[in-house]
């Protein structure tokens, strides 16, 4: 008989995390679209190693945030709610206000809810450059290409 080789498990540890970047361009995506694809990179989940008690995500910057495309009347009836502590003072703003406003923070909010609400999140969401328009702050990096849309 042929003796087998034992086979052991590969721990990953903080230290051999490699971390890619990737560019996106918000006018040519759906907003829902994007934020799902963006949370799957911040995560790591295509990495063939990822653990998910490590944070082995790559980092992502999007520009055009304020040409992201909705459909259907979500503009009009998406309601984006924020509360101060005190009572009575509950704030509620349209989708369509907000782009006005600031157009970046649809789409970080739109990708924070859909990370894991746990320890990584806040270190994931700092990985997450979004710019309302064409140029950005991150001249030296080398991006890479996503296959899917």
């Amino acid at each position: 008989m042929s003796e087998k080789l034992p086979q052991a498990t590969k721990h990953i540890s903080h230290l051999n995390i490699n971390r890619d970047w990737y560019l996106f361009d918000a006018s040519d995506y759906r907003l829902g679209r994007l934020a799902a694809i963006i949370a799957s990179l911040l995560i790591g989940k295509k990495k063939a190693n990822q653990s998910p008690h490590l944070d082995m995500g790559d980092g992502v910057v999007v520009v055009n945030a304020g040409r992201i495309k909705v459909t259907g009347r979500k503009k009009d009836a998406k309601i984006y709610y924020r509360h101060s502590g005190y009572i009575g003072n509950l704030k509620a703003e349209k989708l369509s206000e907000l782009l006005k406003r600031d157009s970046r923070e649809v789409i970080k909010k739109a990708v924070k809810n859909m990370l894991p609400k746990n320890r990584h999140q806040d270190d994931r969401m700092r990985r997450l450059r979004v710019f309302k328009g064409v140029k950005h702050d991150l001249k030296e990096v080398i991006f890479k290409k996503i296959e899917d849309k």
